[in-house]
């Protein structure tokens, strides 16, 4: 139903013996007669030239053809309009926010009413904000981490505004260390060996030094803050010297990637992004290491 009052009129002259008014063949108004019984219906007149008709709460049920019929002494007249209702489009059923893993099949759903129908449309609101498919469903084969995202659902008809609703989707993928950064640290000096993990859900992080495990101490302090790790040498001694590795974890699985702590004049470059590596050993003690937290 539409909160809207429609009036159809008809203007008639003193020469017209009967009026009335019809919805297609039902008699609504018989003179001043009410034959519909319908309350939202009702008749205007304005002095005897006015024979007008009000539908209060336009319902698309009320669209068709509306007749004035009049009698004058030489003969029958009618005249005619047809009705139609248009209403703006209105979502109901929009998807829930979604978690799937990288690589599932994802299926979006967006139903909309509205006369005329409404066009459905589906964008990704990152920063390109391209349009994707059209229609009430939106399928993502094998989804990847750059789709996930807020999904834009629209409604459009061009009687009103669009309607919107939104679908955010978290994609779940392993953990992936995109940079370390190794430190030239002077015997004394304290050395910061960072390392940074992209993954979904947030990674765990372990430090390894040779096939032991480190945690905090007096001259070893392990920070983690979101997707980054530092580990602190406090006061860097010749046997502090060497690699280390850095441990990315989450339930989908394990990432690792050497990291440096040596003298300064030794040549390496501090800058690079580390030495990736999978060794049997590391994974297998961070897997043990998952396990008994469980």
């Amino acid at each position: 139903q539409i909160s809207v009052c429609l009036s159809v009129r008809c203007y008639v002259d003193d020469k017209v013996s009967k009026v009335a008014w019809l919805n297609r063949s039902n008699i609504i108004f018989a003179g001043e007669d009410k034959w519909s019984l319908d309350p939202r219906v009702e008749l205007v007149t304005q002095g005897q030239l006015e024979y007008s008709l009000r539908i209060q709460k336009v319902d698309v049920f009320d669209e068709g053809p509306y007749t004035c019929s009049i009698q004058t002494k030489q003969q029958p007249k009618t005249s005619q309009v047809y009705l139609i209702v248009q209403v703006p489009p209105v979502i109901y059923k929009v998807s829930d926010d979604i978690i799937v893993n990288e690589g599932s099949n994802v299926t979006l759903t967006c139903l909309a009413s509205g006369r005329p129908d409404p066009s459905i449309t589906w964008r990704l609101l990152n920063p390109s904000a391209e349009a994707l498919d059209v229609g009430e469903y939106l399928e993502i084969s094998g989804i990847v981490r750059s789709q996930a995202g807020r999904y834009e659902c629209k409604a459009s008809n061009d009687v009103s505004t669009p309607d919107v609703k939104y679908v955010n989707v978290v994609v779940n993928y392993p953990p992936y260390i995109k940079e370390v950064r190794s430190s030239e640290t002077p015997v004394g000096q304290a050395g910061v060996l960072h390392c940074e993990a992209s993954a979904v859900p947030q990674p765990e992080f372990e430090w390894y030094r040779d096939e032991r495990r480190l945690s905090s101490s007096q001259s070893v302090s392990i920070q983690i803050s979101g997707s980054r790790t530092l580990l602190v040498v406090a006061n860097v001694t010749e046997d502090d010297y060497g690699n280390y590795t850095c441990v990315a974890t989450n339930r989908l699985g394990i990432h690792n990637a050497s990291v440096f702590l040596y003298k300064p004049g030794t040549g390496r470059d501090i800058n690079a992004s580390g030495c990736v590596c999978q060794s049997f050993w590391l994974l297998l003690l961070s897997v043990l290491s998952a396990l008994l937290k469980c």
